[in-house]
């Protein structure tokens, strides 16, 4: 823990003073630092996936940094700071996992999700609502999956394969623009309901397969 909160401290010295003394660092503020973290989340992902740990390792480090610069500004503005934040975040998890801090019982994964929902759901400032506080701007088959998720979707493979089987021949056979775009909407939702009972992350499955089709082409040019 000792190298751990040297390392820390040492990251935390750096963004102050890049913050003070970089002329970049200085003009920045939420709004305008927010576009790089989602950035680099997409960029940590991305090694993730590729089960690169050099790569990963370095993508994590441009993760944390934005998380303390972000906690900077809001230390400046009066707002909390980087203890908060991790204080926060642990009383968060402890929050949403009552089978290993409380007396809940969660048999499986599938449980732990429901049990996570409920709990956001009945948080302060959530109002209870089914989609209170989802984000509007994730990307569509993150959306599309999460409103799937709380909306208690879930059904059999077979037939959500059906049901996409049906979307795709209503799609093709509709002429009016208007109309293929809501066919291919449920078309694409039925995708994500189908990845979703397969457990696969459709946001990834359909990276992977645009980087397979973009592999093929490369090769044959």
């Amino acid at each position: 823990m000792g190298e751990s909160a040297t390392a820390l401290r040492r990251l935390d010295e750096i963004t102050r003073r890049l913050r003070t003394e970089c002329p970049w660092d200085r003009e920045q503020d939420e709004r305008s630092i927010v576009p790089h973290t989602v950035e680099e989340a997409y960029e940590l992902a991305d090694a993730a996936y590729a089960g690169d740990d050099a790569k990963l390792l370095d993508e994590l480090g441009d993760v944390l940094f934005q998380v303390y610069f972000l906690s900077l500004l809001m230390e400046e503005r009066g707002a909390g700071d980087l203890a908060a934040v991790a204080d926060h975040c642990r009383t968060k998890l402890i929050r949403r996992h009552p089978h290993v801090f409380g007396d809940v019982e969660a048999a499986d994964a599938s449980e732990v999700l429901r049990n996570w929902d409920e709990i956001k759901r009945t948080e302060e400032g959530r109002g209870g609502e089914l989609f209170a506080g989802l984000p509007e701007t994730l990307p569509g088959l993150l959306y599309a999956s999460k409103v799937l998720r709380r909306g208690g979707s879930d059904q059999r493979a077979d037939k959500l394969r059906s049901e996409a089987d049906r979307a795709a021949a209503h799609a093709a056979s509709e002429s009016h623009p208007d109309a293929r775009f809501e066919a291919v909407g449920d078309l694409l939702l039925a995708a994500v309901a189908l990845a979703r009972e397969l457990r696969v992350d459709p946001e990834l499955a359909v990276r992977a397969a645009a980087d397979r089709f973009r592999g093929e082409r490369e090769a044959e040019a």
